[in-house]
């Protein structure tokens, strides 16, 4: 299967320009306030507290071998670091976002290795499909089918996704694990296979050479070096689980709150693989706030509770989301585009679990038809 790229189009006039003129306002917030679109010293001190919560932890396990139960907590608080760094610093790197010196974002972007991850699977994932294709089945692979899990209106019920509101979370708690092991060999094979990833053969190899290299190296210091200093089989396994749960469950409740929710539609492109909609309004009827107000958890998520100014300007660092989102929201009801949000956690996690209900009830698109 070869990628085909899909476009966006609107006969509406009125809301084909309102991405132009909230991008004119969005713009003038900055020069008014004279100030940069990237990182602030509360970036700075996030970034600092994130990369210290990760690091330190692992320093004292490897120094003091605590207790078990010590121990666990130490791996605990070292998996939500983990996520708090994915969503709030590695995110905005990879999207040039976080800082206008592309050195800068180079480097804090690659704290994806802390995961095990790969930057050049990420940015083909979420920056080209997801960000361009928002909640498109067979698209997006943000949003596609998960093994036993069915994210999307569009793909083939199983008999079993009637019990995906039970498995769904235990799931979510391993996505972290299988990116370390598998997800990127995966994914690059695909992506290469259908034409996303364009990079020759000879730069492909190379690539995939550093792939390898990265994971030796994660498993080399997260597994390896505590055996040999001593730390306790059992005990590394079960902390490492714990850590990897820990973040898995984070990172994906925390994504799926923005697209895979009650409130937010899933269009297909028709036969000329277009959408009846431009981009801008497309991402706004495919992406959800939620606990707008809450400031422990927009310190915490990175932003990501503010996804739809995120999904408009993911070039702008998250810390000046809660202040833009004033504007994106009048702009948008001034111009009759919905502005999609939870007010609160609860409401975000209730209708994410009602969506999963609904998937898996809901016939095929094609048994639809029949």
């Amino acid at each position: 299967m070869t990628f085909t790229p899909i476009r966006f189009s609107t006969q509406d006039k009125d809301k084909a320009m309102f991405f132009a003129e909230l991008r004119k306002r969005v713009d003038n917030y900055f020069k008014e306030k004279n100030i940069s679109k990237h990182y602030n010293s509360q970036m700075v001190i996030k970034t600092i507290v994130l990369l210290s919560a990760y690091i330190l932890p692992f320093v004292a396990i490897l120094v003091f071998k605590p207790s078990f139960g010590i121990s666990l907590a130490l791996w605990s608080v070292i998996g939500f670091a983990l996520a708090g760094i994915g969503m709030s610093v590695m995110h905005d790197a990879n999207h040039g976002a976080y800082s206008s010196s592309s050195k800068t974002n180079y480097w804090l972007g690659h704290t994806l290795n802390l995961l095990g991850g790969s930057v050049f699977n990420w940015k083909l994932q979420h920056n080209m499909l997801h960000h361009t294709y928002t909640n498109i089945a067979g698209v997006d692979d943000d949003v596609d089918d998960k093994l036993i899990l069915r994210f999307s209106p569009h793909t083939e019920v199983k008999w079993y996704h009637k019990f995906q509101v039970v498995y769904a979370f235990l799931f979510y708690g391993i996505l972290t694990l299988y990116w370390a092991l598998l997800k990127d060999f995966v994914q690059f094979s695909k992506y290469t296979k259908e034409g996303v990833n364009k990079d020759s053969k000879e730069k492909n190899r190379i690539t995939l050479f550093k792939i390898a290299l990265s994971k030796i190296g994660y498993f080399a210091v997260i597994i390896a070096l505590p055996l040999a200093l001593g730390i306790p089989t059992a005990e590394l396994i079960t902390g490492f689980l714990l850590m990897q749960f820990i973040a898995g469950i984070v990172l994906t409740v925390i994504f799926q709150l923005a697209h895979t929710v009650e409130e937010t539609t899933h269009p297909l492109p028709d036969e000329n693989h277009s959408i009846e909609n431009s981009w801008a309004i497309h991402q706004m009827n495919t992406t959800v706030n939620f606990s707008r107000e809450s400031k422990l958890i927009s310190w915490y998520v990175g932003g990501l509770n503010f996804q739809v100014e995120h999904h408009l300007f993911p070039t702008i660092c998250h810390v000046h989301y809660p202040e833009i989102a004033h504007i994106v929201k009048a702009t948008a009801e001034e111009y009759g585009v919905p502005y999609l949000e939870n007010k609160t956690f609860g409401k975000a996690l209730s209708s994410h679990v009602a969506t999963l209900v609904r998937f898996g009830k809901l016939p095929s698109i094609n048994e639809a038809l029949a």
